[in-house]
This record gives C-alpha cells, structure tokens and sequence, in this order.
C-alpha cells in the first residue's frame, strides 16, 4: 500500500508557507513607512549589514536573489540616494556598492523596525517555541548546506 502524498506535511512547502506568511507582514511594514519592495529592503539589509562595501554578486548570493532583482533595488536606492557604486579599480565589470550616509540612516531606522517586529513575533509565538523554531532552522541550514542538488 502506497503512502498518500500529504502537501499540508511537506516540509518545503511549510517552510516556504511560514515564511511567506512571516515576510508579508513585515513587507507590509517597511512598505507603508517606506514605500520600499522586498528586494530593495534585502539589499539595504545586506549591505547596512556588511563592514564593508559588496559587488551586487555578493549581495544576490547573501539574500539569495537573482541578479536582476538585485540590479533593479540597487537602481532604485540609488535613486534615493541611499546607495553609491565605485568602480573596483582594475576590472570596470564590478562595481563596488556601499550605503550613503542617508542609507545609512534609513538602513538605522529599518533596523529599529525589524527589531520591534522580532518582538512581537516573540510575543505571538512565545520564548520556548521561538527557541525550537530557531533550532528547527539551523539544523535544516546545516544539513542542506553541505548537500548537492
């Protein structure tokens, strides 16, 4: 007797669900306050969190975004004037992209924001079950790092 396949059980499609649920609600957040979509909130993040300035490659591999998400967030903060590229110095194909000093400020209030929102899923979620999530998270992080596809 075959197993019957069960989509509510299937772990990549729970996590992907949790986390989608999880992601709206804080994209409702910065969009309302900020007007800024996922990708160029994931970039800001990764950049304001980075010591030191990235090439959109590096941003797209730490956000896991493709590349033409990452060009089109790296355009639009650019247009706010929160990003500024610098050409690597010996290969023109890279550029090197850093936060202004506005970007950075931005990138300061955002991170108030995301901390106030990782308290209330705290709140609603509780410390004990907040805690097994988070180790739930790792364990899937390290297993399929190191697995081919």
């Amino acid at each position: 007797m075959t197993e019957t396949f069960e989509l509510e059980a299937f772990l990549p499609y729970r996590l992907n669900r949790a986390a989608e649920f999880v992601a709206l609600r804080f994209a409702a957040q910065y969009r309302a306050r900020y007007q800024l979509t996922r990708p160029e909130w994931r970039t800001l993040a990764a950049l304001g969190s980075s010591a030191s300035p990235m090439t959109a490659t590096e941003i797209g591999a730490h956000s896991s975004m493709h590349k033409t998400k990452v060009s089109r967030a790296v355009f639009s903060l650019e247009q706010r004037r929160w990003l500024k590229r610098e050409e690597h110095g010996r290969d023109r194909r890279f550029e090197h992209l850093a936060l202004t000093p506005a970007g950075q400020h931005a990138y300061g209030e955002l991170t108030e924001l995301a901390s106030r929102y990782q308290a209330e899923l705290l709140s609603m979620l509780g410390g004990e079950n907040m805690e097994a999530l988070s180790r739930g998270l790792v364990a899937v992080e390290r297993a399929m790092k190191w697995r081919p596809e």
